[in-house]
């Protein structure tokens, strides 16, 4: 007799799972200058699934693992080059999307792993893009979340006055760091302060830079994101290593590049998720690769932002990775 499967649990009230500890950490020299910080949870002995940070710089945290039942994921978190727990801290040498895309596979490698899910939002779903775009046969699926392209018109409408139509109040905060003369490009003028030679001045750049993008986050203004801006490691991490990429835009060949490659990855099963009223990673780039790519179910969240800790956010998010493991059984 065949012996009999396991039944497969279906997390039927979306909600998010219960905190759970990593059973392994680890650290993973990538180079001769960085070393990255993982983690694995959940069961040892299950579906594979990797977890894509935002920002880039943001770092992972505990709350990232609670999208995933821990009882069939093999959860796997790390904080990429200069993030998180991952050293050298906020550094900008060979700290680029390419270099990321190798980590993955770098990581991918050393845990014997041979094909496994990827999970990335905001920055994170340009990152899980450019790295199933090139490693296309070691992904079995992905969920998206808060598309960021990574293309001149996004970095416009958030850094260049687009987002200020909305948050006037948070929009002066952040210009007024800058001096008249120089608010031509607001990017340039952040990458000149973040790149300082005196301490204060980069850390005072990477607050206001920081406190920007955590006062548009959510679709009800939420303190403890804002927050997160007056922590002095956190917030030089986030925007040193942010306005690196933005300023090299991405490290891509091409403003669409991510677009005009989504023949390579048209096969596999892949959920978006996308807040409405998102302004961080407005819509319009859901859109557009929704349009490019009919095949990827779109879930469009009416009531939230840009994050995924928003209630609806995080229901679809779950929901996604329910639906992938009952096609990975």
């Amino acid at each position: 007799m065949e012996p009999k499967a396991e039944a497969l649990v279906v997390n039927k009230s979306r909600t998010l799972y219960s905190p759970i500890d990593p059973y392994s950490t680890g650290n993973l020299k990538v180079s001769d200058v960085h070393t990255l910080y993982f983690e694995q949870s959940g069961k040892p002995d299950g579906h594979p699934v990797v977890f894509l940070h935002g920002g880039p710089g943001g770092g992972t945290s505990p709350n990232n693992r609670r999208f995933f039942d821990p009882e069939f994921y093999r959860i796997i978190l790390f904080d990429q080059r200069g993030a998180g727990k991952s050293t050298p801290h906020a550094c900008l040498e060979e700290n680029t999307t390419w270099d990321l895309v190798n980590d993955i596979e770098k990581l991918r490698e050393h845990l014997k792993i041979p094909e496994w899910q990827v999970f990335g939002g905001s920055w994170g779903s340009t990152l899980a893009l450019a790295y199933s775009q090139s490693h296309p046969d070691k992904v079995t699926g992905l969920v998206l979340r808060g598309i960021f392209l990574l293309r001149k018109k996004e970095i416009d409408w958030f850094y260049e006055g687009g987002a200020a139509a909305i948050y006037p109040d948070a929009w002066e905060e952040f210009r007024d760091l800058i001096p008249e003369n120089e608010r031509g490009s607001l990017v340039d003028a952040y990458h000149k302060r973040l790149d300082s030679d005196d301490m204060e001045t980069r850390y005072a750049a990477a607050r206001a830079w920081t406190k920007w993008e955590m006062a548009t986050a959510y679709l009800l203004p939420n303190n403890d994101n804002i927050q997160k801006a007056e922590d002095d490691k956190f917030s030089l991490a986030f925007a040193r290593i942010e306005n690196h990429y933005f300023v090299n835009k991405g490290f891509f060949p091409s403003d669409s590049y991510l677009l005009d490659n989504v023949d390579k990855i048209r096969h596999i099963k892949t959920t978006i998720v996308q807040g409405r009223y998102d302004v961080c990673c407005p819509m319009m780039s859901a859109w557009d690769l929704h349009k490019a790519w009919p095949e990827a179910e779109l879930k469009i969240v009416d009531d939230a932002g840009h994050s995924a800790n928003e209630p609806g956010i995080a229901a679809e998010l779950v929901a996604a990775n329910e639906k992938m493991k009952a096609l990975m059984g």
